[in-house]
This record gives C-alpha cells, structure tokens and sequence, in this order.
C-alpha cells in the first residue's frame, strides 16, 4: 500500500516591501453653488470667463490710484440667468466693474537654446508679471 504524504504548506509571508494598497478616498469640500451671473471679457489680448467675487490674473494693466476701481468694457458675454446677451464684437452699454488686488511676477520659464555641431547652448529665464483683480459687480 503506498502512503500518501501530505506536505503542510505555511501560508505565504508578507514581505515589508508589498504591503496591501488601501483604496484612496479624495474628500471634496461643498462650496456654495455658483450664481448664474458670468461673463466672458477681453483684456490685454486674451478672453476671461468671470463671474462676481472671482479672483482672476490678467496681464499687467497701470496701476490704478488707491479707492478707484477697474472698468472692463469690452465684454464679448454676458449671462444673467436665462437672459444671455451676446456681443458682435462687443455687448454694447456694458461694463464690469473690479477691484485692484496686487502686482506679482508667475513662476520662472526657462528656455534652453542648443546647437549640436559647435556644442553651444544659451539659457534664459523669464518671469511675466500680471495683475491680480477681483470681480465686483456687472
């Protein structure tokens, strides 16, 4: 008769390196839902989707004196609920108004220059400086 062994096989270890993976749970905080009210502008060549208190970073504009406010006139949108109102080029007798933030500088573009036959290379850095404003009212 022929005996059956059986082998007792330990369960397989855990190495320190292969730990189990826990699933990610990204929490979004609630804000208070947005107002209807936007509005598309054009300034310093480039388009902006505003809406009321936004903070927005447009290119350099002259500082304003202190207690003045900034008046953005050419708007190509404008959206107040179900009322939209669309400019050809520009909506005309409409104005939005916003407050002057600060004066910064963007991070720092670096740009590399190389020429591969004579080994020659040039580095420059470059750093925009924009206006920070905050959109009052329309």
């Amino acid at each position: 008769m022929v005996e059956e062994t059986k082998k007792k096989v330990a369960p397989a270890k855990k190495s320190a390196t292969s730990k189990t993976k826990k699933p990610i749970v990204k929490t979004v905080k609630k804000s208070a839902p947005k107002a209807d009210t936007l509005a598309v502008i054009e300034t310093g060549g480039k388009q902006y989707l505003v809406r009321p208190g936004e903070k927005i970073r447009i290119e350099k504009i002259e500082k304003p004196a202190k207690g003045t406010t900034i008046t953005f006139d050419q708007i190509l949108l404008v959206a107040k609920g179900d009322d939209v109102k669309i400019g050809t080029p520009y909506v005309s007798a409409a104005k939005i108004k916003a407050e002057w933030v600060a004066e910064k500088r963007a991070k720092k573009v670096i740009t590399v220059k190389y020429k591969s036959k004579t080994r020659q290379s040039t580095k420059k850095g470059h750093r925009q400086i924009y206006t920070e404003v905050i959109i009052s009212d329309f």
